[in-house]
């Protein structure tokens, strides 16, 4: 079979990049699209150093460092795509990606990471952390948005299969959509994280700060723990705020390299998550070192913190809020010797390459069996 993969945009290595990693080497003669590609020439081993077919958005006036301003021509530029020529089209999508063009004959499988959130239900957030939900900028910004829901909405019809990241995406796509989807959880390096049994007296957070990251709370909560340690990894636009909440025993390191937080990692007595994710790898990095969790009770970290039973791996916070952070903490320390770091390292193994590898490979396998079958491929 022709396969095309079509991916949002290219310009780091980070989670669904990593997704797509593992979709090329399922798919190694594979073309590769996306809206733009500026990854660096030492960068480009995880796409095979393919070539990458990109849109007209590659060429507008500083796309380099500007792209995303170019939003509200996103679903034109994914549509310009001509994948005619393709029998499998793979999207990895957590914007526009789903929306290409396909035909009757052709079989479209879309793995989502997330409906675009800013257009759907995080929109007031997304709208109030940039200041646009005032005045005439509010107003465009709210034009474009309810544009790019309809469209959204509209080529859902597109897609053949959706793949979800989580149990938790899946129920966005159900009511977003209107679409089953199955659950596959993404691939975590759980070999590049180093296990270890010996715990230090200090608890870890790390994360971009960006608003809802929720460092902040994190940090102020512990600020009120004055007894207890936190170490803080990681920078972005919420740094000086969360600076100007942190007492003594907050200790901000700004940005580290993946070698000092895989050490601090594994010597921490817990990592702190706060935010709500659509999956959210860091926590199973987190475990795959044998460091237990302590994370918001909602999104994807409900289905990769275990939290019941004889071998739990961590504790939920009911609230976003320093108070309910606080009485989880105290209440994992006198709780502390239920989380075995042996039992966090075979949980996290759940979501290893290999088996995301194999689920995505047996799916496709499936669904392409049924449609030949049915006459529906070429």
């Amino acid at each position: 079979m022709k396969v095309a993969i079509v991916h949002e945009w290219l310009e780091t290595y980070a989670g669904s990049e990593k997704v797509l990693e593992k979709i090329l080497n399922i798919f190694p003669d594979a073309d590769l699209f996306a809206l733009v590609d500026f990854l660096p020439d030492n960068k480009r081993d995880f796409i095979h150093n393919k070539k990458v077919n990109t849109s007209f958005i590659q060429n507008l006036p500083s796309s380099r460092k500007n792209f995303r301003k170019y939003l509200p021509l996103f679903p034109i530029a994914i549509e310009q795509f001509d994948l005619s020529g393709y029998d499998l089209i793979i999207s990895s999508a957590h914007a526009v990606s789903k929306g290409v063009i396909t035909g009757p004959n052709q079989i479209h499988i879309s793995y989502v990471h997330s409906p675009i959130r800013y257009a759907w239900d995080l929109q007031h957030q997304y709208l109030k952390e940039s200041n646009l939900n005032k005045g005439l900028k509010g107003i465009l910004a709210k034009l474009i948005l309810h544009y790019i829901r309809l469209w959204d909405y509209r080529t859902s019809n597109s897609v053949d299969l959706f793949i979800s990241n989580s149990k938790f995406i899946a129920s966005r796509i159900w009511k977003i959509y209107r679409r089953e989807a199955t659950v596959i959880y993404p691939p975590v390096e759980i070999n590049s994280f180093e296990f270890s049994d010996k715990k230090e007296d200090f608890f870890l957070t790390a994360s971009r700060m960006v608003p809802y990251k929720k460092i902040d709370l994190i940090v102020e909560a512990f600020s009120k723990m004055p007894e207890k340690e936190l170490v803080v990894i990681g920078d972005g636009s919420e740094y000086d705020k969360v600076k100007e909440k942190a007492g003594k025993n907050v200790k901000l390191l700004g940005y580290q390299s993946d070698e000092v937080l895989k050490d601090y990692m594994k010597k921490s007595k817990a990592f702190v998550f706060a935010a709500e994710e659509d999956f959210g790898i860091i926590p199973v990095e987190a475990q795959a070192c044998g460091t237990p969790v302590i994370a918001y009770g909602k999104g994807g970290a409900l289905e990769t913190v275990i939290s019941t039973g004889d071998k739990p791996t961590g504790l939920f916070f009911d609230e976003q809020s320093v108070d309910s952070i606080c009485e989880t903490v105290q209440r994992f320390e006198k709780e502390i010797d239920n989380f075995k770091p042996e039992n966090c390292r075979m949980n996290a193994i759940r979501f290893s390459p290999e088996r995301f590898q194999q689920e995505l490979t047996n799916i496709i396998d499936e669904y392409l069996k049924v449609k030949s079958k049915q006459g529906e491929l070429k």
